[in-house]
């Protein structure tokens, strides 16, 4: 028999997802900052790639391990998936608050695989708590309000370095020194990241297993790691068709993602703002602002989320169509993200009245960055909820969550082959040796991904 799920309210949904705030907290500074304290400590820009290659690494590894053995724990008072929220918040926060104090590139990057190992560890039970607790007909509107969640940790971390600036934290330090506005920034997210999980285990309860002693048969006949590895292969092998079809379209969205990540800031930095010097001001401060445009696709997202939460809510959606038209929208975003060339694009001002650098730091209304990251912001609301909408509706309940981190392997792979070197090779090879040409890979990879989504031909994903 079929456990019975009731409709939740939206704050029930919004307590359960909360964690996420704190999760986004971690990711939108890592991807804001991290590439920025990979430079500040010696790395150069076709070398960024590699140094990010733990984190990806990591969540190929981690995702399916923890779903397959959240799926298999139930313990009364804490439940199926929150003692993987807190033992990975515990971690996650003491990674992101030591972060910035790295003194070599190879602490840097040791720093980013610990925090994305830790990280990886509470997000993969947030996705699959959605399908735990809701039915089918409120899945896409649980995934929708972790995305406006996901939005605001988005757009508040990735602006936390400049707000600290503006605060008086120096935004300078000597060579190879991470500045105070980005340590200071780190701290915030790591009390957030852990004080909203905290929230989230706090508030919201689970669902038992449905039979309790063939719950537990099941784990005494599934003991040891060979039979675990075993059957997480197999699981593996024989996906749901519409997991692979799922997976095309996933590859190809973070693998933009993973070169926006990468790319952005030395990009911007160089090809709009003319900063070179990673140790002189204007640097630092062009770094703070990209930070700034890219807390603007969370900032999209956010709202793009409240439409289609409130849209959601009251009629059934195509997401198939809906995936595909945001994931195009972002591509554009990304493509005309090259064609900002010159500083005065950046300012509400005459295109003949000469702007020199220096002018960036007085008053800029940069209005057309923004406008390009607001598109980027509708293709991220789109990823973070309409696959994992689609897939819940496709696979078992009580493999929920292995069949989630399964699933993380097609976000994974293409930032591993990325990483590797094949980002690097596809912007050169087809666009151009700039390193700008980059957010041109970025967007022509997300139009692509949109167009696969017509491969998609179950009803039950496709039509909520």
């Amino acid at each position: 028999m079929t456990q019975e799920k009731k409709r939740l309210s939206f704050w029930q949904i919004w307590n359960m997802s909360f964690g996420f705030l704190g999760i986004q907290f971690g990711f939108a500074l890592q991807g804001s900052s991290m590439s920025r304290i990979f430079q500040t400590l010696g790395a150069e820009k076709d070398d960024i790639p590699f140094l990010w290659i733990a984190a990806p690494l990591t969540g190929l590894l981690v995702q399916p391990i923890v779903g397959y053995l959240s799926d298999r724990t139930w313990h009364p008072r804490f439940g199926r998936r929150k003692p993987f929220f807190l033992f990975g918040a515990v971690l996650s926060t003491v990674a992101l608050f030591f972060a910035p104090y790295s003194s070599a590139l190879w602490m840097a990057a040791g720093s980013l695989w610990i925090l994305d190992a830790s990280i990886n560890i509470s997000m993969e039970p947030f996705r699959a708590l959605v399908a735990d607790k809701l039915p089918e007909s409120q899945r896409s509107y649980g995934f929708m309000v972790q995305t406006l969640i996901i939005g605001v940790g988005t757009w508040i971390a990735s602006n936390l370095p400049w707000l600290m600036t503006q605060l008086g934290a120096a935004n300078e330090a000597p060579e190879g020194v991470i500045p105070d506005s980005v340590k200071y920034a780190f701290a915030i997210g790591a009390f957030v990241l852990f004080s909203s999980i905290l929230y989230t285990i706090l508030t919201t309860d689970e669902y038992p297993p449905e039979d309790k002693e063939a719950f537990e048969r099941e784990k005494l006949q599934k003991r040891g790691f060979f039979s675990g590895a075993i059957e997480l292969f197999g699981l593996i092998v024989h996906m749901p068709k519409v997991m692979f079809q799922l997976g095309l379209v996933q590859f190809f969205s973070w693998f933009a993602f993973f070169t926006m990540w990468s790319f952005a800031t030395p990009a911007i930095t160089e090809h709009i703002f003319g900063a070179t010097d990673v140790d002189s001001a204007l640097y630092q401060d062009a770094a703070n602002r990209v930070g700034n445009y890219m807390g603007t696709y969370g900032l999209a997202s956010m709202f793009f989320a409240l439409f289609l939460s409130f849209v959601t809510a009251k009629v059934k959606i195509n997401r198939k169509l809906l995936h595909l038209i945001s994931l195009v929208a972002g591509g554009i975003g990304f493509i005309l993200i090259y064609f900002i060339s010159e500083p005065w694009m950046l300012h509400l001002t005459l295109p003949n009245k000469e702007i020199d650098n220096v002018l960036i730091h007085f008053n800029p209304k940069p209005w057309m960055l923004h406008i390009c990251f607001a598109l980027v912001g509708i293709a991220w609301a789109s990823i973070l909820s309409m696959p994992y909408a689609m897939l819940s509706g496709s696979v078992e309940p009580k493999k929920m969550g292995v069949y989630m981190g399964i699933f993380n392997m097609f976000i994974v792979i293409p930032q591993i082959v990325a990483a590797l070197g094949g980002a690097n090779f596809l912007y050169k090879t087809l666009f151009g040796e700039e390193v700008i040409h980059t957010m041109i890979l970025a967007g022509s990879l997300l139009i692509v991904a949109g167009l696969c989504n017509l491969f998609i031909t179950d009803r039950r994903a496709t039509h909520d």
